[in-house]
């Protein structure tokens, strides 16, 4: 293939013929052509190809360097990891949304400029939404409309930031930005949006657990990963992005443990580990972008197999709701393992991946002297081991046994979780294969020994916590419940105060109404009763009467307005 050739073509074109094939041989076509797409990765140059001019703009259909590359890499194996996943799906308007999904993901990430990647930046929307859609449930279609009404919004900042950006004399190159010029603002209120910047949150939590079973993991892998790839080209080193990201760390955790549906805990979860790579991002150093892209590396995989575990609970048991769960490892043992491999690489254990990745962030905090926001990411290393590490597998494999008794996992789920938990553990006892697509040199050894003891100590510490607020009942009770978060703000509490407004405002309106039309209505009584038939309750007026009272009704509404 030529380098000319867009690789987001290859899914988004090649997608088109699973709509005439079925069973095992769309399953095999999937295989095969998110193999080709990873084989021509593989082959292409740096540099930039595609070039094209439009309305007097050079754009670029493809740039490639080191940071695309290592995006597109993980990219690619999440969709062949998602492909086998939901192999057995007959639903083809999930398999063909899901491809062109993952290549105006991958459009998105090579592209050039800032139109491109306007363009595919909205595609990826449209097509996410169906997975969620998918579901077909009322709960689904409304979580969908909100996702991609956010989404759509997203687009058009980052179009209305790049026109302002181009208009001070800002180039169209997908860049370096930072917030000196106009429309930087509105580019990182776009980007902030898919990265789930705190208040600008929500959606994640609202759509990804309504999605399918398959559709949450396809979710997870790309749209907030795209946006820590446009925060590290555009942003890099803006000190804002520090205390964005150390916010984005703390607050989710204490949702996510009193959080029942645990595709929700993980979604919270997910804004957890995004605030890690915006430290990374913000802080700038070598150091810091590497650690920052390569927990997005690793994160895509770990969570996915997190997602994949819940997705095969809800589609065995019908339920993800921690208060209905318990008892699954004597039904669902493999599940139970690759769970647990899940939960130990986001914790950063030994071994694992997030324990070589995470650790490069927190490290280039301590080394430039931020030391308040490396306390809140030790803090939060600790919240997310109770929350994901231990919670999750905890309250649906173990804790008191529910009593249901089903099937494992179908085989191609198992072996798509099979494939994920291996990279974890991969990537976590031989880091050097990950550091070497990294875009900076790596001068960074992981497994020294004060890294580990001390680790590990803060793993120990945490699950005796954890023990210690279980066995007193302080550990907040898994129970149907539903969280308030920041969304009931404009979602609830600002529709009823517009409409108790307009409430007000209308009885206020009438009774003001009332009190001027009284006297009126009293003296035109006097009068018309001159000119009433007797008994009738229709009347006729005068000309003169009736010019007399418009008079009187316009001098009224004149002076109302004057004064």
């Amino acid at each position: 293939m030529s380098a000319d050739l867009p690789i987001a073509l290859v899914l988004i074109v090649g997608a088109l013929p699973i709509l005439a094939l079925r069973g095992s041989a769309r399953g095999a076509y999937l295989v095969v052509l998110s193999a080709v797409a990873f084989v021509y990765l593989l082959t292409l140059p740096h540099g930039v190809f595609g070039r094209f001019t439009l309305l007097g703009e050079q754009l670029v259909l493809m740039r490639v360097d080191r940071l695309s590359l290592l995006f597109g890499y993980v990219f690619l194996i999440a969709t062949l990891l998602n492909v086998l996943y939901a192999w057995h799906l007959e639903d083809r308007v999930q398999h063909l949304a899901g491809l062109v999904y993952a290549g105006s993901t991958l459009g998105a990430v090579f592209a050039g400029d800032l139109l491109t990647l306007f363009v595919f930046w909205e595609l990826t929307a449209v097509s996410s939404v169906l997975l969620i859609w998918s579901r077909r449930t009322q709960r689904a279609y409304r979580a969908g409309m909100r996702y991609v009404t956010i989404q759509l919004l997203s687009g058009m900042l980052l179009l209305a930031g790049t026109l302002l950006y181009a208009a001070d004399g800002g180039s169209l190159q997908f860049g370096r930005i930072g917030l000196d010029h106009p429309g930087g603002a509105l580019i990182l209120a776009a980007i902030g949006i898919k990265c789930s910047f705190p208040l600008l949150h929500n959606w994640l939590q609202d759509a990804y657990p309504e999605a399918t079973e398959t559709g949450t993991v396809m979710l997870s892998a790309f749209t907030t990963k795209l946006g820590i790839y446009a925060l590290a080209r555009c942003f890099p080193g803006t000190e804002l992005l520090i205390w964005i990201g150390v916010t984005m760390t703390a607050f989710p955790i204490f949702y996510a443990v009193i959080e029942n549906d645990l595709r929700r805990v993980l979604a919270y979860s997910m804004t957890n580990q995004l605030g890690f790579m915006v430290v990374g991002v913000g802080l700038g150093t070598e150091m810091a972008l590497n650690g920052a892209v390569a927990h997005a590396f690793a994160d895509i995989l770990f969570k996915g197999l997190l997602f994949m575990s819940m997705g095969a609970v809800l589609l065995r048991t019908g339920t993800v709701k921690g208060s209905e769960l318990g008892g699954l490892y004597k039904s669902m043992p493999w599940t139970t393992g690759f769970c647990i491999v899940g939960a130990a690489s986001i914790s950063a254990f030994p071994l694992f991946s997030g324990f070589v990745t995470k650790s490069m962030i927190m490290t280039a905090a301590a080394q430039q002297g931020h030391t308040l926001s490396w306390l809140v990411l030790l803090f939060a290393s600790a919240g997310v081991f109770h929350h994901a590490g231990i919670k999750i597998p905890y309250f649906a494999f173990f804790a008191h046994d529910s009593g249901i008794r089903c099937r494992e996992a179908p085989p191609n789920m198992l072996i798509a979780m099979g494939l994920a938990a291996a990279l974890c553990v991969g990537i976590g006892t031989v880091p050097g294969v990950l550091y070497s697509v990294l875009p900076y040199a790596v001068d960074y050894v992981p497994y020294t020994a004060t890294h580990v003891i001390d680790q590990l100590q803060l793993l120990v510490f945490s699950a005796l916590a954890f023990a210690v607020l279980m066995r007193t009942g302080i550990y907040p009770p898994e129970m149907k419940s539903v969280n308030l978060d920041f969304d009931w703000t404009y979602r609830k509490l600002a529709p009823s105060l517009l409409c108790g407004i307009a409430a007000a405002w209308s009885r206020a309106g009438q009774a003001i109404g009332q009190c001027l039309r009284s006297p009126l209505e009293a003296a035109a009584g006097a009068i018309v009763g001159l000119h009433r038939p007797e008994g009738g309750m229709a009347r006729t007026l005068s000309t003169g009467v009736t010019a007399f009272w418009a008079a009187v009704l316009l001098g009224a509404f004149l002076a109302l307005a004057f004064f």
